[in-house]
């Protein structure tokens, strides 16, 4: 049943019951360059080539708090034909309540920049469409595989500081 006072955080903490909570959220860095406009702005002969890179960070700030970021560098072509260069960090501090704690790091790198990315999505849309281009839509992330890429990255690198 629902708390009618509006602390069913607080509820479900006291109860010993999961909870993921989003606290606030936050554009950290945005920055978007269009170096060749207006000459950039006319028909493309060919459809530029877009490069994606997405990171995710984390950082603890109290025992049930985190900062997680969304960092995503876009680029519309390349060298002199440069449309777009597009950067940007996007975060969100969440609360974890009961959780167990093997279970805390894959929540805050899966679970939260999964919440964060609708946001991150609308931004790079508008940025890129009031930057005088078709609105950039990104396909969703696989947020699962990214952290599986970077436990898989940092496991071999611990393996070469060792051997």
């Amino acid at each position: 049943m629902a708390d009618g006072n509006g602390n069913g955080a607080a509820a479900q903490e006291a109860s010993g019951a999961p909870s993921l909570n989003a606290l606030g959220q936050y554009l950290k860095d945005l920055s978007f360059e269009n170096p060749n406009a207006p000459r950039s702005l006319g028909p493309q002969e060919t459809p530029p080539n877009i490069q994606i890179q997405v990171n995710v960070d984390a950082k603890q700030l109290a025992p049930t708090d985190f900062e997680v970021a969304i960092k995503l560098d876009a680029k519309a072509g390349e060298g002199a034909n440069l449309l777009f260069n597009l950067d940007l960090e996007y975060a969100g501090i969440f609360r974890l309540t009961n959780i167990p704690q093997e279970q805390v790091h894959p929540i805050v790198m899966i679970e939260c920049p999964r919440l964060l990315f609708p946001f991150v999505r609308q931004i790079v849309c508008d940025a890129t469409r009031d930057g005088g281009f078709p609105p950039l839509m990104l396909d969703p992330i696989d947020f699962v595989g990214l952290y599986q890429q970077k436990a898989t990255q940092a496991a071999n690198q611990n393996a070469d500081a060792t051997a």
